[in-house]
């Protein structure tokens, strides 16, 4: 029977209430006594020098406090870039300034010009169309490999060229890889792009900065998924407020998909212009300024190459990727298409000899940052493409090659520097096998042709690598802060417990799921448990949420405090009891003395915790309340096997996802419907990037989707219904809770099943197409049947 408490049961989600009834308290909710309003001008061409800014009438309309400009912040920080990369010839990368406010060019179009501070959003957006700017307009790079064509213009003139970085990994293979392929009975090759990504989420970003004149402190209220993170590069690197002088807070946040991680210059401009006015200062971004200001994923151009010998066994993969960073480094961007894309490129196969290039690029478009699984699914994409590709040149089932090339043996160290701890292959493809009903694909192949369609199955699998860390580990790898994470647990006299992590939720649920972890351990109702998260002047210092992290380092951490409080509550128990503290144990939240009938309740020891009457002080004191924090020694390595069953309507070139299959091993799971949960919904990311949504420019860098006009998102009636199963478990074997991770999977597994899917119905209907590049849109699919 399913379990209706604890770890492995499935209670529903405590924190939709709030959100259910509307009593959620997100940025935007937040008002502060006689705040102000900043609108921002932002560029509308995409490269540009300024050679004028003339705000004087605009600062005498009604209601402007001030007009700030780059001038304004002339000796403040810029935005700082969180991760170095070092090229494959020992080079550290290009790392151009990122100022506030734009400061003699503007690079991509929604760069900020200037900011009007009003009494009223109204007014700040009058003034601004009042403000005079003379730019001479330059040529704009958009295409990657024209950026690095000799003469380009340069995004940036302080720079060599338009090359961030050159990386090779791992550089001494590849003399081996190259002789590999020389030697290879066959080799498959394949080009192709991940499109360009705007995370849309539901929330908007919003900043509102305030400074306390009588204290110094000030105070940001930020959409941010890891506020101790934005504390410590805005006040450090930014603003130069010490840490104790500055908090920030990340109340309810309505998604963030990797693009509220990072540290925006609307958070800074606030927080200073707060300080400057003395009053408070609010943004609340229009959908419209997000598609040109929040950081946008994806974007990769990459030719893959697969290596086989005379029994199809792999012997070696080679891609060169071309990477768009967009006119600035975004906080993490540097380590998207490296450590976290190269390093993944072994994907489930014993393939012993791998080299991954890429070169990052500066283009006068939207900075580009991490995109939920950010480098796992790019890297998830090419490989399971290029196998796909091989399978049928060959004339061999695509899912017997991948699994003759499984890893089975555990650990496993590949050959791209990540050892693989647990992981069971075979067993997710044999669930896949039965969820799918692959038995059954035929029949419904030729039910959909008698009704004039193509009925394709594209079948894929994925590793990734989660819980970054460890610290010491990132550090050498670029990393510019430390990747570990916090909890404080602290018990009340009644028992009650609340923790505070340094995680921040966004719609994992860990208001539900985390009590359910320290619920089991003591014993206790969860109810009694509760999460504090997002304010950095209660939780510790801590990383925050992304990369699927949030169990395996941070409930890891938490899992740990509770440790410390469990073997001080057996002290204060064992004194109760007149026992020896070895002969303690703790169950369903009564403490006993083993082999005995003596015990006593959690609640009772708690109350003497803060009421010592009755054990000695100075061998134990008073209160209890632990702190600890976790660096993990490894990753986490989720893997699983996805299937897309499609129809291609041969006349328009319509793609309809009929059926979507996943098998995941996560490790152990803590809340299976919270899980489920997170799978189907990025597996409606992953369809979204492969049929639908594409950040376009033209030649002139002016993003052409701007707008749902113009940018399709996937709807209700663009997927079917999932079939999941994540009963194949393998747990982690160096955390706790043996949890692996769940967040990202979806999104990482799904594109490439869905393509696959589309190319074997277009296939199946006698169509020479080998590959259509996301998003297979009918216009696409339609040129591919008629090229």
């Amino acid at each position: 029977m399913p379990k209706d408490h604890g770890i492995g049961a499935s209670p529903k989600r405590r924190e939709d209430v709030r959100f259910l009834s509307g009593t959620g308290n997100y940025t935007d909710d937040i008002n502060v006594s006689g705040q102000a309003y900043v609108h921002f001008l932002r560029s509308d061409v995409a490269h540009g020098r300024i050679t004028s800014i003339n705000t004087e009438a605009a600062a005498a309309m009604p209601g402007v406090l001030k007009i700030f400009t780059g001038a304004d912040f002339e000796g403040v920080g810029g935005i700082p870039c969180g991760w170095q990369v070092t090229d494959r010839h020992g080079e550290p990368m290009q790392e151009p300034a990122h100022p506030v406010l734009a400061q003699g060019k503007v690079r991509y179009v929604g760069d900020q010009i200037a900011a009007v501070v009003a009494e009223t959003l109204e007014q700040a957006r009058d003034a601004a169309e009042a403000i005079e700017v003379d730019l001479e307009e330059l040529p704009a790079v958009v295409d990657m490999k024209a950026a690095l064509a000799d003469g380009a213009t340069k995004v940036h003139d302080d720079l060599t060229s338009n090359l961030c970085y050159d990386w090779g990994f791992v550089e001494e293979n590849k003399p081996a890889v190259d002789a590999a392929f020389e030697a290879a009975a066959h080799v498959t090759t394949l080009e192709l792009r991940n499109n360009r990504l705007v995370a849309n989420p539901m929330e908007p970003r919003v900043a509102i900065g305030d400074f306390n004149r009588g204290t110094g402190d000030s105070t940001l209220y930020t959409t941010s998924q890891n506020p101790h993170v934005i504390r410590l590069l805005m006040g450090a690197f930014v603003l130069g407020i010490p840490e104790h002088k500055l908090r920030v807070v990340a109340p309810d946040v309505g998604g963030g998909f990797g693009t509220k991680i990072f540290h925006y210059a609307e958070e800074a401009f606030c927080t200073f212009a707060a300080k400057a006015l003395n009053r408070a200062v609010k943004w609340t971004s229009t959908r419209s300024e997000a598609f040109i200001s929040d950081a946008h994923g994806r974007d990769h151009v990459t030719k893959i190459e697969l290596a086989l010998d005379a029994e199809n066994n792999f012997t070696a993969i080679r891609t060169d990727t071309h990477a768009n960073m967009g006119a600035y480094l975004s906080t993490f961007a540097p380590s998207v298409p490296t450590w976290l894309h190269g390093t993944l490129m072994a994907g489930n196969y014993k393939t012993p000899l791998i080299y991954v290039n890429v070169k990052a690029v500066f283009t006068n478009t939207v900075p580009v940052d991490a995109y939920r699984g950010a480098g796992r699914p790019e890297a998830t994409y090419q490989l399971e493409r290029v196998i796909d590709k091989a399978a049928r040149e060959l004339g061999v089932d695509p899912i017997a090659l991948r699994r003759q090339n499984f890893i089975t043996e555990f650990p496993y160290a590949t050959p791209v520097a990540v050892e693989y701890d647990t992981g069971d292959y075979h067993g997710t493809m044999d669930a896949l096998e039965k969820i799918a009903d692959f038995s059954g694909f035929e029949a419904r192949r030729k039910e959909s042709e008698a009704r004039g369609k193509l009925r394709g199955l594209g079948v894929n699998c994925y590793i990734e690598a989660c819980g970054i860390a460890p610290s010491n580990l990132v550090g050498q790898l670029g990393a510019r802060a430390g990747l570990y994470e916090s909890a404080t647990v602290r018990v009340n006299a009644t028992g009650g417990l609340v923790v505070m992590t340094g995680s921040h939720s966004h719609g994992q649920g860990h208001e539900t799921s985390f009590p359910q972890v320290i619920a089991e351990m003591i014993g206790i109702d969860e109810s009694m448990v509760e999460i504090e998260h997002g304010d950095t002047d209660k939780a510790p210092m801590g990383m925050g949420t992304y990369g699927s992290r949030s169990l395996a380092v941070g409930g890891s951490a938490m899992v740990r405090a509770t440790e410390k409080i469990i073997a001080k509550t057996k002290k204060i128990a064992a004194h109760l009891l007149e026992a020896a503290e070895a002969d303690i144990e703790l169950k369903d939240g009564t403490f006993s003395v083993a082999g005995t009938d003596k015990s006593v309740a959690w609640g009772d020891v708690t109350l003497a915790a803060y009421v010592p009457h009755n054990y000695p002080l100075e061998d134990i004191e008073p209160g209890l309340e632990e702190t600890a924090f976790y660096d993990p020694a490894n990753f986490t390595y989720p893997s699983g096997a996805y299937a897309c069953e499609v129809e291609v309507d041969p006349e328009t070139g319509k793609v309809t996802i009929e059926a979507f299959s996943a098998a995941d091993d996560f490790g152990n799971v803590v809340n299976p419907m919270i899980v489920d949960g997170q799978v189907h919904g990025g597996i409606g990311q992953g369809i979204g990037q492969a049929l639908l949504e594409n950040a376009a420019y033209d030649e002139n860098g002016q993003l052409l989707s701007a707008s749902y006009m113009d940018y399709a998102m996937p709807r209700a009636s663009d997927v079917p219904f999932y079939s999941v199963d994540h009963s194949s478990q393998t747990p982690c074997t160096h955390n706790p809770l043996g949890v692996k991770g769940c967040g990202e999977a979806g999104a990482i597994g799904s594109p490439p099943a869905v393509v696959n899917a589309v190319v074997d119905a277009l296939q199946s209907g006698g169509h020479k197409v080998d590959h259509v590049d996301m998003p297979v849109s009918p216009s696409r699919v339609w040129a591919a049947m008629n090229a």
